[in-house]
């Protein structure tokens, strides 16, 4: 895997002068947003925190506007259909790209859980942890771990979303859901009235590029991807259909659960792209 400098040069090159002055020009306000609002997080955290411990009623919303700003910058159109639901517990969503992280924060406050390396990511994961993301390992060992971690978010009223695909696409397809994740949800030491609320994410191209234009997966760098967004002379648009939420305790575990989350998105996937 190339370094970071070395993706990012090859990727200006690749792109040419035009494209390289549109991602300056969009790049530089894009880091101004998103490292101004991380320190306004910051600083309303310090007050958050003693009054309200991690139920966090202000912080989320300016993560919600600095990723519905981000989108503007972007010139990413958003279609957004339904609404986060309002009950605490989980929602999913099949996993495209980094953007979602900016697509699915815009919707509303909510909280991702992440894989654990992405802690030492520069710059997303200080944002991550800034903005009270999950993170969890994929080591069995440390499964009563990351359970009891959730409980504790979970009854502190948190909304989790989290990818139950494992891993992102090219956004063409929709994988297998796991039912890993699900099972904190059964756990007897979380609230009893959960619920789970099925998402499902749609990326346009740009006229004329690829369906797989804004998807980043396998082994590709995030800095020649980054440059490549901020550079495309015109942008797509994303959609997002917040599919009605259903409740834990209609479903015997977590593999039925997992299942019928699954073919709620896949369904509306395959239909958006047929």
């Amino acid at each position: 895997m190339t370094t970071w400098r070395q993706g990012t040069r090859a990727a200006s090159q690749r792109i040419g002068a035009g494209g390289v002055m549109r991602a300056v020009l969009r790049g530089l306000p894009l880091g101004l947003v998103v490292f101004g609002g991380l320190a306004a997080l910051l600083v309303v955290r310090l007050v958050e925190r003693p009054l309200h411990g991690e139920a966090r009623p202000w912080t989320p919303w300016i993560t919600v506007g600095v990723c519905r700003s981000a989108l503007r910058i972007l010139g990413l159109g958003r279609v957004s259909r339904g609404r986060p639901m309002p009950h605490p517990g989980a929602i999913v969503a099949n996993h495209t790209s980094w953007l979602d992280i900016f697509t699915l924060n815009a919707g509303g406050p909510i909280y991702f859980v992440s894989k654990a390396e992405v802690a030492d990511w520069p710059g997303i994961g200080w944002l991550a942890r800034a903005t009270g993301t999950v993170f969890v390992r994929r080591d069995p060992r440390e499964a009563h771990v990351q359970k009891t971690m959730f409980e504790r978010r979970l009854g502190a009223g948190h909304r989790l979303l989290f990818f139950p695909e494992g891993t992102s696409t090219d956004g063409t397809q929709v994988l297998p859901f796991k039912p890993t994740l699900f099972a904190a949800l059964y756990s007897g030491n979380t609230p009893d009235d959960l619920w789970v609320q099925p998402v499902t994410v749609v990326y346009r191209p740009p006229y004329g590029e690829s369906a797989d234009f804004y998807g980043w997966w396998g082994d590709m760098d995030f800095g020649p991807h980054l440059v490549k967004i901020l550079a495309a002379r015109r942008q797509g648009r994303v959609e997002i259909d917040w599919h009605d939420a259903v409740r834990v305790a209609d479903y015997p575990g977590r593999k039925a659960l997992a299942a019928a989350t699954e073919a709620r998105v896949r369904e509306a996937h395959g239909a958006a792209l047929s």
